[in-house]
């Protein structure tokens, strides 16, 4: 629904939402892009109610928001192609939003709450053998013909793979973070603060891009650079894995975040524990860890058969 320009929101129930978006920011500590997509999925929850019940509501009418109005909120972002589990997330941003709203307004929003989530298959990050990240390592610096963008590429990609960063936080570096030190201090999702170790092989991928870049290295400014000069683009790294992925002949699942769960699965494989793993990844739940431990169950099945006294 949010391609079309949404209809009118009342004056309240847009306050209401600007207040609560800015509650998650400042006191739960949400990142621009959670503020975002939070804020998207309720305007347009606010917009078809709008055109729902027959025009703009105020506060009192989203009170009275009934289960059968819920039902006809999600078969219509359904019938307008969004798959189950864009739903269960959008679906999670209107009870967040309105649990915060009931307490503030004192009101009960069992409809709302009681409305459940269209089922759907939870997929399992699908990491790179260990061969196939090395081999990606080896290639990425094959796809551009100028050796300081191609140095710069290695040095991203071996961040994602060696640290295990998320591509947003690797890009996120300043100019002070270099020399990269032993352990690394990342801010990642939601203002979380973790200390990564640093691999050689990673600090001096960076240290060679930085020797290379023909831009100066700024205390503030960015570390990693596009052509112009500029912040260098997400994008760009994604296509520059893309065309690795293509080359070696690797599956789309190849992707940069691919190579932060191959970073894992690889510890894990290594006999690292779930604790620590979780701590390098920056997970807020062991939870999302644990689905590592599904990614390699047969050679995990295989050391429990070596070590297990009755095996």
């Amino acid at each position: 629904m949010s391609g079309a320009a949404p209809p009118l929101i009342s004056g309240a129930c847009r306050d209401a939402l600007e207040t609560w978006l800015s509650h998650i920011r400042a006191l739960q500590g949400a990142s621009d892009n959670t503020v975002t997509a939070y804020g998207g999925d309720v305007r347009d929850f606010l917009a078809f109610m709008t055109l729902h019940l027959g025009g703009p509501q105020g506060l009192g009418a989203l009170a009275q928001i009934s289960t059968g109005d819920m039902r006809a909120w999600m078969a219509a972002t359904r019938a307008d192609g969004v798959g189950p589990r864009s739903l269960a997330r959008k679906l999670s941003s209107v009870k967040t939003f309105y649990r915060w709203l009931a307490e503030r307004e004192g009101f009960e929003p069992t409809a709302v709450l009681s409305a459940r989530a269209p089922k759907f298959t939870q997929k399992l990050p699908r990491p790179l053998s260990e061969d196939a990240a090395k081999a990606v390592l080896d290639t990425v610096a094959l796809q551009s013909q100028t050796p300081w963008v191609a140095a710069r590429d290695v040095a991203v990609v071996t961040l994602l793979y060696g640290l295990g960063l998320r591509i947003s936080e690797a890009l996120s570096l300043k100019g002070r973070d270099a020399p990269l030190p032993d352990v690394l201090r990342i801010l990642g999702k939601g203002q979380k603060e973790r200390m990564v170790p640093v691999l050689p092989v990673a600090r001096d991928a960076v240290a060679h891009y930085l020797k290379l870049c023909p831009f100066p290295l700024e205390a503030d400014g960015p570390m990693f650079r596009g052509v112009r000069g500029g912040a260098l683009s997400p994008n760009l790294i994604q296509k520059t894995v893309a065309q690795t992925r293509a080359q070696l002949g690797l599956p789309a699942t190849a992707t940069p975040h691919a190579l932060r769960h191959s970073f894992a699965t690889h510890l894990l494989e290594a006999g690292g524990d779930l604790r620590s793993i979780q701590e390098l990844l920056g997970h807020a739940s062991l939870s999302t860890t644990q689905n590592y431990t599904a990614v390699d169950t047969a050679h995990l099945m295989d050391v429990y058969r070596r070590a297990h006294p009755k095996a």
